[in-house]
């Protein structure tokens, strides 16, 4: 059974009060809260078992090596990954993505060589191929959305031509909500011969993820989204991908042999992990890891399908709010704006005086404000803490908002 009740009791900051009132967090999308459990495991990784890995002998670097190290087969199991060892740890998907960038699309990508991306993306899967784009003359092609939101595989896969070299697409936009059908664009793509990318920090954190059924050749995920420290995340690689690659940071850690005239490169993973890393952020995402997995993400997913769906039924009664992103099948994630000349931070100011938290402005989707034509929506986004209840809420601030702005 889903306890809500007693999960908001592991999350110390949800018992506190925001401009005298409790607060409704919505604005998980951005950044989650973290339970106490990650909280007390990054106090007792700073303060009685702190070490740099992999370069020590004694006691405690043994101790943080091995914490740290185990955290690549806890985002294995969570992705179902085939093994720990096509897991790269690092910052987070920004990095996660910049790596396929620089080590993996830069080498074999030539002027005119194609990306295809969806009008969704994140900023995030969208400047590293910029970069591309202005260096190397790589083509960006743009797939939209419909009416509601949906992304239409087969629009995907119609894009291909021979000068496709990869598909770089979002699972669950951060904007609409909507879930993206990622294993039938990967299995298009790969009968072309074109490997995938997916964002996966917003489709990691609402549903139970298998890479190894999706088929992708890439999947980026972030630790402060899955309730656990900022500075902390992975990618996944395929094996065969991860042959293909050269490094994108060069350091200690991801090298075997150094000389004057010379270098030799650790074995993948590692060949991509230079550095010393974020040790305890990562310890702490381990720990995050096996809070949600304790708590089933099949049920977690049960618990915001009937969040979505009792803010849509709340949603629909206010004639006066236009939801960007309709769709049924989609996170529970909605960004709306209200009629007349309300700006999305002044809805966000008054929203934030009766203590809900949401996020307002382009949410890094540059293009898809575009494509909506808006410079800025609020955003509510829920998670595995939030309750009916913090809806009710949200809709009475809102109708505050519209007594005030009409």
């Amino acid at each position: 059974m889903y306890d809500v009740q007693k999960i908001r009791a592991d999350f110390p900051i949800l018992s506190r009060e925001v401009n005298g009132k409790p607060l409704t967090y919505l604005d998980n999308g951005a950044s989650a809260q973290k339970p106490q459990v990650v909280i007390d495991a990054v106090t007792q990784a700073y303060s009685m078992e702190y070490s740099n890995v992999h370069r020590g002998l004694h006691f405690l670097s043994n101790l943080a090596t091995d914490k740290y190290e185990s955290v690549r087969g806890k985002i294995a199991t969570f992705l179902n990954a085939s093994d720990e060892s096509e897991i790269v740890l690092n910052s987070g998907t920004t990095e996660g993505i910049n790596l396929v960038a620089y080590g993996w699309a830069m080498p074999r990508m030539e002027a005119g060589d194609e990306i295809i991306l969806s009008v969704m993306e994140h900023h995030a899967n969208i400047v590293p191929w910029h970069f591309l784009r202005e260096r190397q003359g790589v083509v960006l092609k743009w797939v939209d959305v419909d009416a509601e939101g949906n992304l239409d595989p087969q629009a995907v896969l119609d894009a291909i031509t021979p000068r496709t070299k990869l598909i770089a697409v979002t699972q669950c936009s951060n904007v609409l909500g909507t879930v993206v059908d990622v294993k039938a664009i990967t299995n298009g793509a790969h009968d072309q011969g074109v490997p995938v990318l997916v964002d996966g920090s917003q489709g990691s954190v609402h549903m139970p993820v298998n890479v190894a059924d999706i088929g992708c050749d890439f999947y980026a995920i972030t630790g402060h989204k899955l309730y656990g420290p900022s500075g902390s995340g992975a990618i996944y690689i395929k094996s065969e991908r991860m042959s293909e690659m050269r490094p994108f940071i060069g350091g200690g850690d991801m090298i075997r042999e150094v000389s004057k005239d010379a270098v030799t490169y650790n074995d993948p993973p590692m060949k991509f992990e230079a550095g010393t890393p974020g040790i305890v952020q990562t310890i702490g995402f381990g720990v995050a890891l096996d809070y949600l997995m304790d708590l089933g993400m099949q049920n977690v997913a049960a618990h915001e399908a009937m969040l979505r769906d009792y803010t849509v039924s709340r949603l629909n009664g206010l004639n006066w709010l236009q939801v960007q992103g309709t769709t049924h099948d989609k996170a529970a994630i909605f960004s709306f704006t209200l009629d007349g000349a309300a700006h999305a931070h002044d809805i966000s100011t008054i929203l934030d005086k009766k203590g809900v938290a949401v996020r307002a402005g382009h949410h890094c989707a540059g293009p898809l404000m575009d494509f909506l034509g808006v410079t800025a929506t609020c955003r509510a986004s829920f998670g595995l803490y939030n309750t009916k209840a913090e809806v009710d809420t949200l809709i009475d601030a809102l109708e505050l908002a519209h007594d005030l702005f009409a």
